[in-house]
């Protein structure tokens, strides 16, 4: 049973509302910020925008959710716990791996960011980016296997200064922003729009990483609410004012690796690029050592012998699986054969099944708004088709004066699980619902039943 806010410790711990929200934001930011806007204006053009709000709006789900579960489950270790308690322990270690391949699959992804900041500013082609890129990487898994952590602190300072970073781009450079950068608004058609959406959402990793923080607020029932709402409106400024500045100013220069580089070039002079290739490199280092040694930990647990207690996997094999995954990615990119795009879709595809798992795990464990948010957050736009039928079916069905409330008919089975004479899409729908509303039935016992 969930332990109440009464009997948790109030010592020195606990989270400040400002300093949690500075810790959420930070988990919402990172590397992928100083890539990702040139990426979707390539794919969709100024249309790009609608998938940033979009995504923004599917965070405040995601929010809401991961809070809940958060406050539900405090020590559960994170999405692997999440997933294990809505949907069994199998599902859970689904999750649990699906994240270590994330970080194995983002990583290098991180390290092109930043080298392709720094070769910017150095030149050299496609072949000198995966070599920095590269470097990078055996770097950061270096200080991760000397036992560097990078502490809350020292990732306030890095959020700090990507924030000034492009605040600086975003004020510096908006005198040379143009309407007709906005025309076509749709280049590419309105198709687009879903796919960089789906390059975007890898912007909107974080809220699953900082859920377990719940736990050190003193009062999480007061705080949650409001570090979520400055840390979303906070976020929203950041993607918002950086995507609108990016289409305004660069137009169809926008689809670009360096979209940041270009920002500050127009808003400080040549000292643009000097100042975002470092930037880059900072943000590069700290961000994906916290991603590593986040990630080591839980593979630690994912490899621990119950009957002993110790751990079977030790971390420099964890370490060394992600060098070689990502040294060989990174080289297919310096050998053309892969893009970077195509190198966002791994990771991508990684976090979107671990977000489908965790909002199809808290439709059966939570109750209330949290769990409409999870099942919104689940079905998308295409929840909208139900919902209008329900209203329409409401509305037609209310009571008029004098006219009794329609029933159903007398033939309509009484119990939830429908029997073999109803048609087999019907009866799996039926016991979905009743899945989703019981959430003491184990999964078995619902395989069984729609079998």
């Amino acid at each position: 049973m969930t332990q109440s806010t009464r009997h948790q410790p109030r010592g020195p711990q606990s989270l400040t509302t400002s300093r949690g929200a500075a810790l959420y934001t930070g988990a919402l930011l990172g590397p992928g910020l100083l890539l990702l806007p040139g990426l979707a204006a390539a794919q969709a053009g100024p249309a790009s925008i609608l998938a940033w709000l979009a995504l923004l709006g599917l965070s405040g789900l995601f929010a809401a959710v991961f809070s809940a579960l958060g406050r539900r489950f405090p020590s559960a270790g994170g999405v692997m716990g999440y997933v294990a308690a809505g949907l069994g322990t199998r599902a859970g270690l689904v999750a649990g791996w699906s994240f270590l391949a994330a970080v194995a699959g983002g990583a290098p992804l991180v390290c092109l960011i930043g080298a392709s900041y720094v070769t910017e500013l150095t030149g050299g082609g496609q072949l000198a980016r995966a070599a920095a890129a590269a470097m990078l990487l055996l770097i950061v898994l270096a200080l991760a296997a000397g036992g560097l952590r990078a502490s809350a602190s020292a990732q306030l300072v890095l959020v700090s200064l990507l924030i000034g970073v492009i605040a600086v781009a975003v004020a510096g450079s908006g005198a040379s922003a143009r309407a007709a950068n906005w025309i076509p608004f749709a280049p590419h058609g309105w198709l687009s729009i879903g796919h960089a959406a789906a390059t975007l959402m890898l912007s909107f990793a974080g809220w699953e990483a900082v859920a377990p923080l719940t736990t050190r607020f003193a009062n999480p029932t007061g705080q949650l609410p409001r570090v979520i709402a400055i840390a979303l409106a906070a976020t929203t400024v950041l993607y918002l004012s950086l995507a609108i500045t990016t289409i305004s100013v660069l137009g169809p220069a926008a689809a670009s690796t360096v979209p940041l580089a270009d920002l500050l070039r127009r808003a400080i002079g040549p000292a643009g690029p000097t100042a975002a290739a470092i930037a880059a490199v900072v943000l590069t280092l700290g961000t994906t050592n916290a991603y590593v040694t986040g990630a080591a930990t839980m593979a630690r647990q994912l490899v621990r012998s119950p009957a002993t207690g110790h751990d079977q996997g030790p971390a420099p094999r964890f370490l060394a699986a992600i060098a070689t995954a990502g040294l060989l990615l990174i080289t297919l990119y310096g050998l053309r054969l892969v893009s970077t795009a195509s190198l966002v879709a791994v990771p991508t595809a990684l976090f979107l099944c671990i977000y489908l798992g965790s909002m199809a795990a808290a439709a059966r464990v939570l109750h209330g708004p949290a769990r409409w948010a999870a099942v919104l957050a689940y079905c998308g736009w295409a929840l909208a088709i139900p919902a209008i039928v329900t209203l329409a079916v409401t509305w037609r069905g209310s009571p008029q004066p004098g006219n009794p409330r329609p029933r159903l008919p007398a033939t309509m089975p009484a119990q939830p699980w429908v029997g073999d004479g109803q048609p087999r899409v019907r009866r799996v729908c039926l016991r979905t619902l009743v899945f989703l509303d019981r959430p003491h039935v184990p999964v078995r016992v619902f395989e069984e039943a729609v079998a």
